[in-house]
């Protein structure tokens, strides 16, 4: 069986590898100043007024969550096609989430049927930025201001990503974001939330270390030896190991997207006019971070499921993926809230024929080459 390409993968550097040797002799392993350092230099490059690190993309939204001070019964509008967590954290607060259906053509949270999903238990609605694209901020802006919610983005895929000339961080009222491996940037695992709300901010840091107002390092500086835990937290914090190595790649970000989006417009050009395969759209009021390549094949001329295609490609050496079932029709969730299958009919439509392909930054000219010639050979077979 041929070497199989990933459908994502790290980018590490051997500056990379000097920064975290260089805080492994350190004496900071943890809740030290480099990860204060990171949150200053993220806090900067997003152009958001604070930001504040954790364990990863999920304990960002948990944080987040935690932080509007949920009741139960209420409700948070969460789009269908998105990693569970992202519903998942509504429910460990104590809320409810509401499913919302996508647009066909971008795969991103449908503000349509969000005005459509609004209750009078609703506090939020979720923007999960898919693949890497910004959502329709200003429409769901919008229906945010009409209705008093606060407007949350799950930028989980989108770090970098630019939304009408702002970066994302700074264009919902809380933005969370991964550095897990497969992300344009990585710090092993991690997460982040960005907001220009000092209130907010000033809750995930005690939400981060268990409730407790203050840290070891801010304690030991001003000699006191007590503290207080004046709320329910966890232990969310990140290491200074891990700030370590995303301070290094921050500085690589641009360049990193820019390639990828280099890769995207390669395969964006070969498969535009290719039967049986159709790209994702790409609105030009945003720019895209390319976290996720999706290609959608278009069932009714193929004689072939997608599952199958899925299987050729993994055998031919060509990584591929779905991203990502439909939330609401897990088990979990049918359980907990009934219905199921009709709810998002675009979503349940659309997942059955999507494919994410090979993209991270050192893919070679050579390798995309060959995941272009495979997924044309092989989808050439069922037209």
């Amino acid at each position: 069986m041929a070497k199989t390409l990933p459908y994502a993968t790290q980018s590490i550097e051997l500056d990379d590898i000097d920064a975290v040797v260089r805080t492994l002799k350190s004496r900071w392993l943890t809740t030290g100043p480099v990860v204060q350092e990171f949150e200053s230099r993220v806090a900067s490059f997003l152009k958001a007024d604070f930001s504040v690190a954790v364990s990863n993309g999920t304990a960002a939204l948990h944080s987040i969550m935690a932080a509007l001070d949920l009741q139960e019964g209420d409700e948070v509008i969460v789009p269908t096609l998105t990693f569970v967590s992202t519903a998942n954290a509504v429910v460990f607060v104590g809320g409810t989430p509401v499913f919302a259906d996508v647009n066909g053509d971008t795969l991103l949270i449908d503000p349509d049927d969000v005005q459509k999903k609004v209750g009078p238990r609703t506090r939020a609605v979720v923007a999960m930025d898919y693949g890497g694209q910004p959502a329709d901020y200003a429409e769901l802006r919008k229906i945010c201001e009409v209705h008093e919610l606060v407007l949350i983005g799950d930028s989980c895929h989108a770090f970098g990503a630019d939304y009408r000339d702002e970066k994302i961080g700074t264009v919902a009222d809380l933005t969370a974001f991964s550095f897990h491996p497969t992300k344009p940037i990585t710090t092993g695992e991690g997460g982040l939330v960005a907001t220009n709300r000092r209130t907010y901010a000033n809750f995930v840091q005690r939400f981060r270390n268990h409730g407790i107002t203050s840290t070891h390092q801010e304690r030991e500086k001003q000699g006191q030896t007590s503290y207080e835990m004046n709320e329910l937290g966890y232990n969310y914090r990140i290491t200074d190991i891990q700030c370590a190595l995303g301070i290094s790649q921050l500085t690589k970000t641009e360049a990193w997207i820019r390639r990828r989006q280099e890769i995207a417009n390669v395969y964006s050009q070969e498969f535009l006019d290719t039967d049986g395969i159709e790209p994702l759209s790409s609105k030009i009021d945003r720019s895209h971070a390319y976290h996720l390549y999706v290609i959608k094949l278009t069932s009714d001329r193929l004689s072939a499921n997608r599952d199958n295609i899925i299987r050729q490609l993994r055998e031919s050496g060509v990584g591929a993926n779905v991203h990502y079932p439909p939330v609401h029709l897990q088990p979990f969730y049918v359980r907990l809230l009934g219905g199921g299958q009709g709810r998002c009919p675009i979503a349940e439509s659309e997942v059955k024929r999507i494919i994410s392909i090979p993209m991270y930054s050192s893919l070679s000219q050579s390798d995309q080459a060959k995941v272009i010639q495979q997924i044309k050979k092989i989808v050439a077979r069922y037209c």
